[in-house]
């Protein structure tokens, strides 16, 4: 990239999260991705380059120790003319979502993150001609906590997202409760899978996008967006899954396209050979792997049928989504139990601020912030190098429990022997495809306090709702039960 010949008309608005703003280019495959911050707040050049190398340094150094270089693309700090990054805000602004609009993008430092376009297939730096479809999975946390520090006992039995769900559209954040249960997604069953994967298809809230050679073409931002259109979308992917135009238009073809991009999302999320670390965080005996959620609707219909469990496939070791789950589980202690170290820590640096740079929590992240991470005791000897060790690791684990997969797929060409990236079949066609990980920022050491008030809320609300709303319905069938009586007659 030629900073010194940027021209704004060669970007355009790609999306948008709470912390950042990405543009992708035209005719190459890459992005940049600008800070934003309330207009109210500002910082210097010098702490906005040090925030983007931050994050390059902790995908390079931690999470890509962690989850395979072939799945982590960390990028590189590149510093833009101002003139072209003013252009380029004013050309986007009214394709931001208003909702989004609260924070403005960063048009004072220059700065920004250069990234490979993971909506493209990797490998290639200029855009390919033929057509690319990628969907983004946001998976979220696919275990229920285990430790003993848990005091709400319905997070044992229902895992965060379920619980979350209940208050989210309580407070108008989205419209209806999802299906969506990410331990069915992480259970390696390929029918829970398939459920899963037809959940968020149905109610994607922000959890779901599916992008179609770079454009966005599903998926909603907001409670305000329009319900899930699936004759649309298979109208988009039957060029796809069925290139012949075998089937026919109508509500068996919708079906018939929809089951193929499931089946194909779950066979590339079971994939995988890339070596990367994988036995880095072995534990001690004992599953610490998903477990039914009970209130998955798959979960609940395996209850109502007298079923524990569907047969026990497990995630093969290789695969991306076992290696998220694993990092996801350095939350050895869950935010409750984890609180109280946060505290410990927060003393010490009242009594001692000079040593927060020594403690590594703003960085660097470097080699030795990485060994750090490896040590999973839970035997808690009152220092604060064992809080800080907790904290750290609670951080790069909310960090894998937020992050997005990217599933590029491409029709293979005729001759596809030269074509040296992965191959997955479907009924009618074979795709090219590649996986990445995006949104691995390390999560801020200070939202630990906002974490644990969250938590509390959730459960709380949870509680209060359906389970209040469960004892009224046991109460109303006791009072049925009561009304009842039988009298026997003698005869």
């Amino acid at each position: 990239m030629d900073e010194g010949k940027m021209d704004e008309n060669e970007w355009g608005y790609h999306g948008e999260g709470n912390k950042s703003l990405v543009v992708a280019h035209a005719q190459r495959c890459v992005v940049l991705r600008f800070l934003k911050f309330p207009p109210s707040r500002k910082k210097t050049s010098e702490e906005i380059f040090q925030h983007l190398q931050n994050i390059v340094d902790f995908s390079k150094n931690v999470m890509k120790e962690f989850l395979g270089e072939n799945y982590v693309h960390c990028g590189e700090v590149v510093q833009l003319p101002l003139d072209f990054v003013k252009q380029l805000c004013l050309k986007i602004q009214s394709e931001r979502p208003e909702s989004r609009c609260d924070k403005d993008l960063d048009t004072f430092s220059g700065y920004a993150l250069c990234l490979p376009n993971l909506a493209r297939l990797q490998t290639y730096r200029f855009a390919e001609h033929r057509p690319i479809l990628c969907v983004e999975i946001k998976p979220k946390c696919g275990f229920l906590p285990l430790s003993s520090g848990v005091t709400h006992e319905v997070k044992h039995r229902v895992c965060r997202y379920c619980l979350h769900q209940h208050l989210k559209v309580a407070t108008g954040k989205w419209k209806q409760i999802s299906k969506y249960c990410p331990l069915d997604l992480y259970s390696g069953n390929k029918q829970r899978m398939h459920f899963a994967l037809k959940s968020l298809l149905q109610e994607a809230q922000n959890n779901l996008k599916i992008f179609k050679n770079g454009e966005l073409i599903y998926g909603c931002t907001d409670a305000r967006s329009p319900v899930a259109d699936w004759n649309e979308l298979a109208y988009h992917l039957k060029p796809f899954f069925f290139p012949s135009n075998g089937l026919a238009g109508g509500p068996h073809c919708t079906r018939a396209v929809i089951r193929e991009l499931v089946r194909v999302i779950t066979r590339v999320l079971l994939s995988g050979s890339d070596k990367g670390w994988a036995g880095a965080l072995r534990r001690g005996p004992g599953p610490r792997g998903p477990r039914v959620c009970e209130a998955s609707p798959f979960g609940r219909s395996l209850h109502r049928q007298g079923k524990n469990s569907p047969e026990c496939s497990g995630l093969p070791k290789g695969c991306l989504l076992y290696k998220t789950l694993q990092v996801q589980m350095l939350d050895l202690l869950d935010i409750e139990g984890l609180y109280p170290l946060y505290r410990r820590v927060e003393r010490y640096l009242e009594e001692f601020p000079e040593e927060r740079k020594t403690l590594q929590i703003d960085g660097p992240y470097d080699e030795a912030f990485y060994q750090k991470l490896l040590d999973l005791s839970t035997e808690d000897d009152g220092t604060v190098a064992f809080a800080l060790t907790k904290v750290q690791q609670y951080r790069v684990a909310m960090t894998a429990k937020d992050c997005s997969i990217m599933i590029a797929l491409s029709p293979c060409l005729q001759d596809s022997s030269s074509d040296q990236r992965p191959i997955v079949p479907s009924s009618r066609s074979r795709f090219a495809f590649s996986v990445s990980v995006l949104d691995l920022d390390l999560k801020p050491y200070e939202s630990i306090p906002h974490q644990y008030k969250l938590d509390g809320k959730i459960v709380n609300f949870y509680s209060k709702t359906v389970h209040a709303k469960d004892a009224a319905v046991m109460s109303t069938r006791f009072k049925e039960s009561e009304d009842c009586t039988l009298v026997l007659h003698k005869v």
